[in-house]
């Protein structure tokens, strides 16, 4: 079925659209599922820790990817909306190159100071070697990893989406295989994942590069010799500030959890987080692939000034998130017991911990989809604005006041509930932009 951003899309033709989307991002997520498995399995929970301790810093660099990526499509999409392809590529080759060497130089950085950085998230002793060998690797691939995820929402842009869950299951299959050979058939522990993640993202970041260098692909868009534009990069960056801001505060919560837990539950309590996060990537990406795939259309639909289209999204939108999240709920609450057994059913104590930690977290699913969405609904409206208010009270300030205060009263009870109070937050606040902006954009 052939999709352009210009049609009217019914519930088939949305969900056929932005299946790839969601796809892609599960895949995206399973890169540190993946690692995680093998690793808890064959190097032990201490590894296992060690990896949840310094994912969070890779996630938070990869933030500027997610930033320009959807910050920049919003742009690229609403100027082929107005019809003037040649500046749509413009703009794209030029975020497209500023993004790698940003990305480069901030990969040196890392790579240089990596055993810092883990020294000043807590880690000691063993669990300092592994974070540190884990990071090092990690930073050499960053660069592609940001590619990686900027030509997903690109690729979306050209109306290619399927291009997007190509890359991203060639990807996720190099780094299952090498995981299994590095770490299950040669033992080598976390520098045998993280070497299978680098591969993967590799090959997920060149051959898009390669791509859209040719001169004649089958796509709208291509790179083309680039024209600094200082007002569209800074654009971008405003644009993109909801999910920037999404990404690097979900680093910085992460980080806070993380110390947290040391705090109050030792390397046990890191690790039963980190089981709890891998659910919540997959069942997220949901919600990340679905805004990511339908934001072009918003988008494009913005810019045409096609209102009826606008309010058929959000109309459509709305219901699919609630079923959605339903089912995602009633699916953790369900499965939770062997989902867990999977990760560390080797250790009883850290069995039962993770399994109720996760039965409280996952009733926040039947909530942030909603916010998820409308943050990424508004950022596709060119509003960087709201869409960066709603993810920075969702993500980081709403989410800090939950983890400092809430075990307080509740004790580790009050970790595993944070994330639920805070989405509720934002909800209202979501609620509230979605009522008062309807008469400015006609949706």
């Amino acid at each position: 079925m052939k999709i352009q951003l210009s049609d009217h899309f019914t519930y088939k033709r949305l969900i056929h659209f932005v299946f790839p989307s969601i796809i892609m991002m599960i895949c995206t997520s399973m890169y540190s599922i993946i690692d995680g498995l093998f690793i808890s399995n064959f190097a032990g929970k201490t590894a296992f820790a060690a990896v949840n301790l310094i994912l969070p810093v890779a996630m938070g660099v990869g933030a500027i990817g997610f930033m320009i990526g959807s910050g920049g499509s919003a742009i690229v999409a609403k100027t082929l909306g107005e019809g003037k392809e040649e500046k749509a590529n413009e703009y794209f080759s030029m975020l497209i190159f500023t993004a790698l060497i940003g990305a480069t130089i901030l990969s040196v950085f890392g790579f240089i100071f990596i055993r810092q950085i883990c020294m000043v998230l807590g880690a000691r002793g063993q669990l300092l070697e592994y974070a540190a060998t884990y990071g090092r690797i990690m930073f050499v691939s960053q660069p592609m990893f940001m590619m990686q995820t900027i030509f997903y929402n690109f690729f979306i842009t050209a109306e290619k989406p399927s291009y997007s869950l190509r890359m991203s299951l060639i990807s996720g299959v190099i780094n299952i295989v090498f995981d299994y050979l590095f770490i299950g058939v040669m033992h080598y522990g976390v520098a045998g994942a993280a070497v299978a993640t680098a591969m993967g993202e590799y090959v997920g970041g060149l051959v898009p590069l390669i791509y859209f260098a040719r001169k004649h692909n089958s796509s709208r868009l291509r790179l083309v010799k680039p024209v600094w534009r200082k007002d569209i990069l800074l654009k971008t960056c405003l644009n993109g500030s909801s999910e920037f801001m999404t990404n690097a505060s979900s680093s910085i919560i992460n980080m806070l959890y993380n110390t947290q837990l040391m705090r109050l539950a030792g390397a046990d309590g890191v690790a039963a987080y980190g089981v709890i996060m891998y659910a919540n990537f997959i069942f997220a990406a949901i919600f990340l692939g679905y805004s990511m795939g339908s934001a072009p259309i918003t988008s494009y639909n913005y810019g045409a000034g096609n209102h009826s289209e606008l309010k058929n999204m959000l109309k459509k939108s709305l219901s699919l998130i609630a079923g959605t999240g339903v089912f995602l709920t009633l699916i953790s609450e369900f499965f939770a017991h062997p989902l867990i057994n999977i990760f560390v059913g080797y250790d009883a104590d850290l069995f039962a911990m993770t399994l109720h930690g996760f039965r409280l977290y996952a009733l926040v699913f039947l909530i942030n989809g909603f916010n998820i969405w409308a943050s990424s609904f508004f950022t596709a409206l060119n509003n960087g604005v709201v869409s960066g208010i709603i993810a920075f009270l969702r993500t980081l300030l709403f989410q800090i006041g939950c983890i400092l205060l809430l075990p307080l009263i509740l004790g580790l009870n009050g970790i595993w509930m944070g994330v639920v109070v805070a989405e509720m937050l934002t909800l209202i606040v979501t609620v509230y932009f979605l009522r008062s902006r309807r008469k400015v954009y006609h949706y």
